[in-house]
């Protein structure tokens, strides 16, 4: 039998160590679903129940194993699909290839059935790299540099390939004009800084006396480097939340998430510096950066294309964190004096984490919901993977969440975008099938597409070693980050109809399903529901009803935001009186005396 066109995508696939492709079928790509069939599933075809799911799960896949993740869809109306999870990819520079058909070349133009102008729909958010194959030869290369550019450029590409085009006999360019050969593979390689410019950077951090370090996900290879460096300086170190997992919360001078989900040792830590070294990080919020012209700072990015933006950085070092940082800590003064500025960064963080107990110990009706994340921290496995979805999961996710040595942990960091907490989960155990996985979501997210890929796992529940994996639903009712986003920024009081969600049965949900379904009530219940998810034999979903009152606004909230809320008060919110008193509660817990003078 003859290798078509199809036979040789998934060929070079395996080739490339590609395992598994994360996709939904459709007649776009039935060339290629044949070619599965006679490969014997090799890479594994992931079926979710939805092409943006299928490329969530890509970009899970990639964040959590460092490979490139791949999802394959249809042509048009399955591409179109793809896109968020793609712009998820792109803009927390994630490697992803996306594979999809397209209608003949015979009917191409023609405005035929499905037929989309794929080139420009994919032009955007796959602008590193989008090329349609139109003739066997040009495959190779075509695939080739799409996988090369996703690994360098950290970026989703696409490669679309028209059906007929799929079933045609493969044949390989030829040593002819006009013919482009190609070969695999990409070795590994380090970016450094030139000597020059990181002497600049040492003089600028052996100068400051109240160092900061803010690091991001292109640290979290260089963890002992950070350690050393901020040892050396005397410094805090705060974390944009996709860098969560890049450096242990358990360090003393590991002051948390910065931001609008940041604590307060962060907001301080950055307040009161003179001296800034940014690490591998692109944090959007200027505001909770260091007052203009008051901090000298240092940025290190392996991108040269996200440096010098966020801040007025004295020096940019364009290079590989850790390679760069190995450079820079003998350049440093070892012998820097008192270290008064490090011992108030670190009362401020022992003082935080008072504060956290004891706003998730506040009485709420029916639960807490700080109080169920901070359960669930002492119990996790050491080599957990946590995935979280956007909303007010988020900030107990941020805040109440412990990284240890050897956890990992994302969210769709830049997009911020609803609904890839569980895709990202069931992408992180393919990644990691010996690993447990917890997701903890919103009623909302789970809501949105959650519930249809919890019909994912069950499927593919027996492919792995480790059968935990854990979806967690904060059901509250409510779709409570806009709600109060509403209220703090807007000064307008709950919009129910936006607002307000069905009560679902999600713990029910999971058991028509055969999987395990746990649903917590009381508070007194929290900490046995987390152990008996914990222990369970297969996928689980428990739902906790939380409070919807609780606030998760910043612990530095401006006044100006103070005051908004205030005015949602006064409009008539449907929910005023809880608000009242557990913001009050909540509040209250930073201006309590710390346990060393009680």
């Amino acid at each position: 039998m003859s290798t078509k066109v199809s036979d040789h995508v998934l060929q070079r696939l395996r080739e490339w160590g590609v395992e598994q492709v994360f996709g939904y079928p459709g007649d776009g790509i039935n060339g290629l679903l044949a070619a599965w069939g006679r490969a014997e599933d090799k890479p594994r075809f992931i079926q979710s129940r939805h092409e943006e799911m299928s490329a969530f799960q890509a970009v899970g896949y990639a964040k959590f194993s460092g490979r490139l993740g791949v999802c394959a869809a249809t042509s048009g109306p399955g591409a179109i699909h793809l896109l968020n999870g793609l712009y998820d990819a792109k803009l927390d520079h994630v490697p992803v290839l996306a594979i999809v058909g397209q209608t003949h070349r015979t009917a191409m133009g023609g405005s035929y059935q499905q037929e989309v102008d794929l080139h420009t729909l994919f032009k955007d958010v796959a602008s590193e790299f989008v090329e349609t194959v139109t003739v066997p030869e040009q495959l190779p290369n075509v695939l080739d540099r799409a996988i090369r550019t996703a690994y360098a450029r950290r970026c989703p590409t696409a490669v679309i390939i028209p059906g007929d085009v799929q079933e045609l006999d493969y044949s390989a360019p030829t040593h002819e004009f006009k013919m482009v050969p190609s070969s695999l593979g990409l070795s590994e390689w380090t970016m450094t800084p030139a000597d020059e410019a990181l002497r600049r950077a040492a003089d600028v951090l052996n100068a400051g006396d109240k160092p900061a370090i803010l690091i991001g996900q292109g640290a979290a290879h260089a963890a002992a480097e950070v350690e050393r460096i901020a040892e050396l300086l005397g410094a805090g170190v705060a974390k944009a939340l996709l860098g969560k997992d890049a450096l242990s919360d358990e360090l003393p001078y590991v002051t948390g998430p910065i931001g609008l989900l940041g604590s307060r040792p962060s907001y301080e830590l950055m307040r009161d510096c003179d001296t800034l070294l940014t690490i591998g990080s692109s944090f959007p919020y200027t505001q909770f950066m260091p007052e203009f012209g008051k901090a000298r700072a240092v940025q290190i990015d392996i991108d040269p294309h996200m440096v010098g933006m966020r801040y007025p950085y004295e020096v940019n070092l364009v290079g590989d964190a850790r390679a760069t940082l190995q450079k820079l800590i003998p350049m440093l003064e070892t012998d820097r004096g008192g270290r008064e500025w490090y011992d108030t960064v670190c009362a401020n963080v022992r003082r935080w984490h008072e504060v956290m107990d004891r706003r998730a110990r506040q009485s709420a009706d029916p639960i807490n919901p700080e109080y169920v994340a901070a359960a669930l921290d002492p119990l996790l496995p050491d080599d957990v993977i946590l995935t979280s979805d956007s909303g007010s999961v988020a900030n107990w996710y941020a805040r109440h969440i412990t990284m240890r040595p050897g956890m990992r942990g994302s969210l769709s960091g830049t997009l911020a975008t609803m609904g890839a907490g569980v895709p990202y989960a069931i992408g992180a155990k393919f990644a990691h099938p010996d690993r447990p996985v917890i997701a903890l979501v919103g009623d909302g997210a789970m809501q949105m597409n959650g519930l249809a890929e919890v019909i994912t796992a069950a499927k593919y529940q027996d492919r792995w070693q480790d059968p935990r994996l854990v979806f967690a639903v904060w059901n509250n009712h409510d779709l409570n980050q806009v709600t109060w986003e509403m209220r703090a920024m807007e000064g307008a009081p709950s919009f129910l109809p936006s607002q307000e969600i069905p009560d679902v049965q999600y713990a029910a949900f999971a058991r028509t399903l055969g999987l395990t379904g746990i649903r917590v009530e009381k508070p007194g219940d929290v900490e046995a529901g987390w152990r008996a998810a914990l222990e369970a034999d297969g996928p689980v979903v428990i739902e906790f009803l939380t409070d919807p009152a609780v606030p998760p606004i910043p612990p530095h909230a401006t006044w100006e935001q103070m005051e908004a809320t205030a005015a949602s008060i006064l409009k008539g919110d449907a929910d005023r009186g809880s608000m009242i008193k557990q913001g009050l509660k909540a509040k209250v817990q930073e201006f309590l005396p710390g346990r060393e003078k009680q």
